[in-house]
């Protein structure tokens, strides 16, 4: 697997040879500079967390197959901007307090792709999340939060609980997008985050659902783009 690595990894924003006379190169620039670091950064982070097959019911272990040929086709096609994320597979898991909640799992390239985006843009938009929010947070954890709660249960004698019904369901792509672009005026980040928004979802009984509204929970990118959209709102309420 580290054979793999090295033939490609070295060199990001790497240039394109297309041959024209001979073996004289012509040289070609990629349309985003996108680190190829990153891209295996993002593949071995999504390794941890393993996960489900996404609609082509390829497995991890079965991209890892060829894992330098899948790894730069990723990096190629995100850095032309020809990258475009297949269907999700729609599964439902029982909720706690009855029904169902939905999710949507992408492919494990697509998986890949949106830890290359989280990777870039994290920095970026943790800085502006409220100290009290350790949902999704790096160096953060639930564990923190209940302690943080034990404390503050000896100074306040009431509890605020709210729940957004349908929020991930629901919530506008157009909303998502304006509070994506108050954080980040990169390219090919609010590109390839569009599209994701917009990935139809593939049903059990293979029917394509056509998404205009919602992001569906199981995809990497799924809790960071919440987040920054609750905390334009969050703002405007306060």
């Amino acid at each position: 697997m580290e054979v793999e690595r090295r033939g490609w990894i070295d060199r990001s924003c790497e240039l394109v040879n297309s041959t024209d006379v001979g073996d004289e190169p012509k040289i070609k620039a990629k349309s985003f500079c996108i680190s190829k670091q990153v891209v295996w950064e993002a593949y071995k982070r999504v390794r941890a967390n393993k996960g489900a097959a996404g609609v082509d019911s390829e497995s991890l272990t079965e991209f890892e197959f060829n894992l330098g040929k899948n790894l730069y086709r990723i990096w190629s096609r995100m850095s032309s901007g020809s990258y475009f994320p297949a269907p999700l597979r729609a599964v439902d898991i029982e909720k706690s307090g009855g029904g169902q909640r939905r999710l949507g799992i992408p492919t494990v390239s697509d998986r890949i792709a949106q830890m290359v985006v989280k990777i870039y843009l994290e920095p970026h938009v943790e800085p502006y999340f409220h100290p009290d929010s350790y949902g999704y947070r790096p160096g953060k954890s639930a564990l923190e939060a209940v302690g943080q709660a034990r404390i503050r249960c000896w100074r306040f004698s009431w509890v605020l609980d709210l729940d957004i019904k349908g929020f991930f369901d629901n919530i506008d792509h157009g909303l998502m997008m304006r509070a994506l672009t108050k954080h980040t005026d990169c390219k090919w980040i609010r590109l390839y985050v569009e599209r994701w928004l917009k990935a139809p979802m593939k049903m059990q009984n293979g029917q394509i659902i056509i998404r205009e509204r919602g992001t569906p929970q199981g995809g990497v990118m799924t809790p960071r783009t919440q987040k920054i959209t609750w905390h334009i709102l969050s703002s405007r309420w306060s």
